[in-house]
């Protein structure tokens, strides 16, 4: 296994290997991103991301957030069971017990690629007041993230966690988990943690705009005008992440990989430069 990026040198397709190194390196700067925004303290939060068809690659239990490396991370099923060696070593890391609540938005969710669960401050606080954030006041709030729904209250890592978002994961990218911070879907890490960052920006202003004395709503026509846009949008980012995909293939297609190809080539490089008198 890489040290540096957690990949194993397993005989999986040189595709999937590309695809798990960006994966990985995403996944770390996301949590140093959801750290540094003050979304998460730091063991809080968790983040995962579909990998291939068959597993997932997320953030491990009891991990400072703001410090992961990608040999960190940790490989699992889409049941929640650790990878077989030949698909990750392990590493002595854990899942943690909140990628229940990820399984299950997998479940509901086939066109989800990622997850992204953290503690925005004001976001939890406007559940602790029993206020909803599902208000339509911001055009862009509601073209990129759509509507902000609340759950019910569940204990958090509990097997309630799942039941409380499985309908509500249906129509919406990000939900308010009752006095437990929230979650947001997208097609990448990035993607899901652009809206939750939307998400606490939206809590600021809604904060800000009660203080203020009056929040005010946006025209029924216009919510419905801007659901088109969210449609568009929604389309879009679906294209631009098989683009990617594509592109990943491709790049992992050209790539001597092989480690046997890989060490020849080292082997061969070494040698020359040997004979020419720089080793």
């Amino acid at each position: 296994m890489s040290e540096q990026d957690g990949t194993p040198t397993t005989p999986v397709s040189r595709e999937l290997r590309a695809q798990e190194r960006a994966i990985r390196a995403e996944i770390c700067q996301v949590c140093r991103l959801l750290y540094e925004k003050d979304l998460i303290a730091p063991l809080d939060g968790n983040v995962s991301v579909r990998w291939g068809q068959e597993h997932l690659i997320t953030t491990p239990s009891g991990v400072f957030k703001g410090q992961l490396a990608p040999a960190d991370l940790v490989v699992t099923d889409l049941i929640g069971a650790l990878a077989p060696d030949e698909v990750s070593p392990l590493n002595g890391m854990r899942p943690s017990a909140e990628l229940r609540l990820h399984l299950e938005i997998y479940r509901q969710r086939p066109d989800v690629r990622a997850v992204v669960h953290a503690h925005p401050p004001i976001t939890t606080a406007f559940s602790v007041a029993n206020r909803s954030l599902d208000v339509p006041v911001l055009p862009e709030s509601l073209v990129y993230t759509g509507a902000i729904a609340t759950t019910a209250y569940a204990t958090p890592t509990s097997a309630q966690g799942p039941e409380v978002v499985r309908k509500l994961i249906r129509d919406h990218d990000a939900l308010v988990l009752d006095r437990h911070g929230a979650v947001t879907v997208g097609q990448s890490a990035m993607d899901a943690f652009g809206k939750m960052a939307k998400v606490e920006n939206t809590a600021w202003v809604v904060l800000l705009a009660h203080l203020l004395g009056h929040v005010q709503e946006l025209p029924a026509d216009e919510v419905a005008l801007l659901a088109g846009k969210r449609r568009e949008h929604l389309a879009a980012m679906v294209a631009q992440a098989e683009r990617a995909q594509e592109r990943e293939a491709v790049a992992a297609a050209q790539e001597p990989n092989d480690p046997p190809l890989a060490e020849l080539v080292a082997e061969v490089t070494t040698e020359v430069l040997r004979r020419l008198g720089h080793v």
